[in-house]
């Protein structure tokens, strides 16, 4: 799985190409990320006056082609949210093989085919007084963007403040998928993605952008990016099964990486020595077993 997602990185000086973005309502850079899970795979760092699904394709062509060299027959999904539904985009997944599950502005057509769900939804919230949701699954084709019809996932659901459709579109096809396995297990999932920009650009320092120069500050994130896959590096191999194994990575930061040590250098050994007190000694021997992997196998 194969998440997408643009963010924006404030500005506050003269950088080269500073625009102003609408939606952010700010001068800021718009990069753009592909993780898969929590492990970061990529980063570019873009000017936000573009569309924000510009370089998709080339990004996930470069992704694409290093995952089947490595495992050729391993299924990719793209997920993103309706600012990656542009036609383009999926026609380069379909060719490629590539399945996705993409976000759907809604519009009257749309909210038209799922009006009889999304009635059922509105009885059954006057009649329990909590949230209901209906799905349908339809093929849809808009009148002029896009070049074919494809499966389309409708959400109905009503809500205390009134209905609140949503929709996807996916190649995924229905008889492996259900409609509301889809869209809840699978699309909405993609949240966690979201907290792992947001982890980068606030825990790791990938919202500094001081540098006066474009590349100057892209190198910079990269180096944020460098850093997120340390700490995830960590979670995987060191932390699975401790109570640091979920940990923000300030946590990580302030709890094992910025604790006191004396330092000696002999001829033969560097010794680093952690206070007695330090409370955290035991889960710290416990990583560096796990880092250093197996002993050697003698014979």
């Amino acid at each position: 799985m194969i998440d997408l997602d643009p963010s924006d990185v404030q500005l506050h000086g003269d950088q080269e190409q500073r625009f102003y973005h609408g939606y952010y309502r700010e001068h800021c850079y718009l990069p753009l990320y592909a993780f898969c899970g929590g492990h970061p795979l990529a980063m570019k760092l873009r000017p936000s006056d573009i569309d924000g699904a510009k370089g998709a394709d080339e990004m996930l062509m470069w992704i694409v082609w290093q995952l089947r060299a490595a495992w050729p027959e391993v299924r990719i999904i793209l997920r993103a949210d309706s600012g990656f539904c542009r036609d383009w985009l999926m026609t380069w997944c379909e060719d490629a093989g590539v399945d996705y599950v993409l976000g759907l502005a809604r519009n009257d057509r749309l909210t038209d085919c799922i009006a009889q769900q999304m009635e059922q939804a509105r009885r059954e919230y006057w009649r329990t007084r909590k949230p209901a949701r209906r799905f349908r699954s339809f093929l849809y084709r808009t009148r002029k963007s896009w070049s074919r019809s494809r499966r389309v996932v409708g959400k109905a659901e009503y809500l205390a403040k009134g209905e609140n459709p949503r929709f996807l579109v996916t190649s995924l096809p229905a008889s492996q998928y259900e409609k509301q396995f889809l869209y809840e297990d699978l699309y909405c999932a993609r949240g966690e993605m979201e907290n792992r920009i947001k982890e980068q650009q606030l825990d790791l320092f990938g919202d500094r952008a001081s540098s006066h120069t474009f590349r100057g500050n892209e190198v910079r994130l990269w180096l944020s990016m460098a850093a997120q896959l340390l700490i995830d590096g960590l979670r995987r191999l060191a932390l699975q099964g401790t109570e640091l194994a979920k940990a923000q990575a300030t946590t990580l930061r302030v709890r094992l990486f910025k604790i006191g040590a004396l330092v000696q250098v002999s001829v033969r050994r560097v010794y680093v020595r952690l206070s007695s007190a330090f409370p955290l000694q035991d889960l710290f021997g416990v990583i560096l077993k796990r880092l250093r992997g197996p002993p050697p196998c003698t014979i």
